[in-house]
């Protein structure tokens, strides 16, 4: 469920009619519901309220800080992926024992100064990068402490470049290998390793892989316990699929009923790193349409977002709903490509589908937009990136302004020999 609703055939969030922001902010921009939000953590907290997990919300997925603070202030943690995120969190004054860092390059500043920040723990990658965690600790005098990222060789139904699960994928440790390097733990002495993470994909709709993913680790659990090897920690990771489209996700509960026996079993503190779940119904992209196009073989509604704003449609053929602010009675459609002004013929928000007739100046909606949309987006073009707003009941506030020129320009210098 979201808070993206018609109210007298005029779109709103939550109390406020979206048309309302974009003249006011001007187009385009990304939106966010807060009650959205806060209504999907609550969903996860409650529906696995019997293990009590810490759920680390993956700031990849959305890294806005009011995005961000407005999870932390209702007990989330957050899953990092970079040393810039790990500022953002510290910014936020993320509680450091509610920081799980993960990636599979880290670099030595990265580690030193999740080390120094007293985080909770590394979610290890590789042999290399455990080494070189430790190598950092030690040259800091403070241990640390790691989960081992397992990579349980399940293959999860989802698009080829976010599946995460399979050997032949870059991410995560074998898991012959990661029970080698149990046995060798005393050869870290900087690094505690007491925790497993597995996280096999992203945009999951049914709990099968999950369940078989789980079912690997906990009979590898079981081989470690039985050679004395004692764990703290198991981190599940994220990748509850939503609905973009016809699909028919789990809910939240619908996932903690089949997992929660696995869990349990176990007896270890349970993570958890729900990103798109959260996030990803809690915004919509909204653009203007500039012009209707008709080349004799095709229409095309051309609006001024583009694939640098929103990238998803283009690399991974992702479908978004796409909805008119304005709802008219009986409206006919048309079936166009809805494009935008980017110089790639890969600028598009969607190929062949039947929409309403819209004219030009008309605002559009791009629903489910919430994760992986600012996130991913870039300059490209010369393109000042897009604000992003967020609504609290009848009230919005722009959590990110548009930027500027200055902005496009920062940091770049003509050396003298070009004056």
């Amino acid at each position: 469920m979201h808070d993206f609703i018609f109210r007298d055939n005029e779109l709103h969030c939550e109390n406020v009619p979206v048309s309302r922001i974009a003249r006011k902010v001007g187009t385009p921009f990304y939106l966010y519901s807060h009650h959205t939000l806060v209504d999907h953590l609550t969903k996860i907290q409650k529906a696995f309220a019997p293990v009590k997990p810490l759920v680390c919300f993956a700031m990849k997925a959305n890294g806005n800080l009011a995005v961000i603070k407005t999870l932390l202030k209702n007990g989330a943690g957050v899953d990092i992926v970079s040393g810039g995120e790990l500022k953002k969190a510290l910014f936020l004054k993320t509680d450091p024992k509610k920081i799980v860092f993960a990636s599979v390059g880290k670099t030595e500043d990265e580690i030193a100064a999740a080390i120094k920040a007293g985080i909770l723990l590394f979610n290890v990658e590789s042999l290399p990068e455990l080494e070189e965690i430790n190598r950092v600790a030690q040259k800091l005098k403070k241990r640390t402490q790691v989960a081992l990222r397992v990579n349980p060789d399940v293959e999860a139904p989802t698009h080829q470049f976010i599946t995460t699960g399979s050997l032949k994928n870059k991410f995560g440790i074998d898991l012959s290998t990661a029970e080698k390097i149990f046995e060798a733990q005393k050869t870290f002495p900087y690094v505690r390793i007491n925790g497993l993470h597995i996280h096999i994909g992203s945009q999951l709709v049914s709990k099968e892989p999950f369940l078989n993913a789980l079912l690997k680790v906990l009979e590898f659990i079981e081989r470690l316990k039985a050679r004395g090897t004692r764990l703290e920690y198991l981190d599940i990771g994220g990748g509850l699929g939503i609905i973009y489209n016809d699909e028919q996700p789990q809910t939240a509960q619908e996932y903690a009923t089949a997992v929660l026996p696995l869990l349990t079993r176990t007896g270890l503190k349970i993570i958890m790193e729900p990103g798109r779940f959260i996030v990803g119904n809690a915004g919509i992209f909204v653009t203007q349409v500039l012009f209707i196009k008709d080349n004799g073989y095709k229409k095309f509604v051309i609006v001024d977002g583009g694939m640098n704003d929103l990238i998803r449609p283009s690399l991974y053929h992702a479908y978004h709903e796409i909805v008119p602010l304005a709802r008219k009675e009986d409206a006919k459609k048309f079936r166009v490509d809805v494009v935008g002004p980017v110089c790639e013929s890969g600028d598009f928000f969607a190929k062949d589908r039947d929409i309403p007739v819209v004219e030009k100046g008309e605002f559009l909606a791009v629903m489910s937009a919430g994760a992986y949309g600012y996130a991913m987006a870039s300059n490209y073009n010369a393109r000042p990136r897009v604000p992003e707003v967020m609504v609290q009941g009848d009230k919005f506030s722009v959590v990110k302004r548009r930027e500027n020129f200055q902005d496009l320009i920062r940091g770049e210098r003509i050396p003298s020999f070009l004056k």
